[in-house]
């Protein structure tokens, strides 16, 4: 009897241990009362002689650039991550909140240096969720207050909001936060191929880290607190599927982030890639299709022009639909250097 109970308290444990402790990266707990013209800093915009300061422009997604097509007003722009707005100023106007790590982690990278990167001073912390390694970026910030190697837990303070980087101003100082997953671990090698600039921040430049829609992720987590990141991301609607030749070997992003395998082929031939409309990946399921090389499988119906809802990844419409060189570039990416001369 008392062993039953010692394995029963074990299980517990272990499932408490699970449980993902998660917090809002700031003060501004806005998010959470609705008041989203709080919760976000607006964007000043002018489209066409009308001057406006919505706040939907430092929300996640396509929410910038606005155009329109054929009658209807569309966002053209995508923001991956989220503009917070602060929540305390001094009197000059200068931000005085403190940014916290948002669960238990290690502080992955550092750029301390404002001019090296458009986020300007930035941090990574890498998170340990489900035996895969999930990473929240904190950017524009006028302090950082870790170094590379630290341990934090959730609400550590890691830095203090600011306005450095490109295109912001004291008016405008914000946290820009993002919360996504590693695209390749081989991120340099890719990035020399298509880049002469030099490249300061290795595999935690903020193109190698794919950036979901965190602000749902943080609400559906509210809601149900045994939500887990994968079941979220897996949950998301898909905008396009690539199918690839297998090659032999599992890829190496399913060895990183093994629950976005599908039940499929068990002899996979190939694999179907599946995309949010942003680029980041949502799945990948072995298939018997024998394909020569990458083929668009699976797109989306949709009225809009796909170039405006995949941030450019898709280029044509219908049956005549393709990846374009930057939804090739993308897929080498995820595919560690993936032919795409072709």
């Amino acid at each position: 009897m008392k062993r039953f109970i010692v394995i029963l308290l074990l299980s517990a444990t272990n499932l408490m241990a699970e449980e993902l402790k998660l917090v809002l990266p700031t003060q501004n707990h806005h998010l959470f009362t609705g008041e989203l013209d709080r919760f976000y800093m607006y964007v000043d915009r002018n489209f066409e002689g009308e001057v406006s300061k919505p706040w939907q422009g430092g929300s996640f997604g396509f929410v910038r650039s606005p155009r329109r097509v054929d009658g209807k007003v569309v966002m053209t722009r995508f923001h991956e991550g989220l503009d917070i707005a602060p929540v305390k100023r001094d009197k000059a106007g200068n931000p005085l909140d403190l940014v916290m790590s948002i669960s238990d982690g290690v502080v992955a990278h550092t750029s301390p240096i404002s001019g090296r990167s458009n986020y300007g001073r930035y941090l990574v912390i890498e998170h340990e969720w489900e035996d895969s390694k999930v990473y929240s970026l904190y950017a524009h910030l006028a302090e950082i207050t870790v170094a590379p190697g630290d341990r934090v837990k959730a609400g550590s303070v890691v830095g203090r909001m600011g306005y450095t980087g490109v295109g912001l101003n004291r008016t405008r100082a914000h946290l820009h936060f993002e919360l996504g997953f590693l695209m390749s671990r081989d991120f340099q090698g890719w990035y020399d191929q298509y880049f002469a600039t030099r490249n300061y921040h290795f595999n935690f430049n903020g193109m190698n880290i794919a950036g979901i829609d965190v602000a749902s992720f943080y609400l559906e987590h509210r809601k149900n607190p045994e939500l887990r990141f994968s079941d979220f991301v897996l949950s998301r609607p898909t905008q396009f599927k690539v199918t690839i030749p297998a090659g032999g070997e599992e890829p190496e992003f399913l060895a990183r982030y093994p629950w976005m395998k599908r039940d499929g082929s068990e002899a996979a031939v190939s694999w179907e890639v599946g995309f949010a409309a942003t680029g980041h990946v949502i799945s990948f399921t072995p298939t018997e299709r024998s394909v020569p090389k990458p083929v668009l499988t699976h797109l989306r119906p949709s009225d809009i022009n796909q170039s405006y809802l995949t941030r450019g990844l898709i280029q044509g419409e219908g049956e005549s639909a393709s990846l374009s060189t930057n939804g090739k570039r993308l897929l080498s990416l995820v595919l560690d250097d993936f032919p795409t001369s072709n």
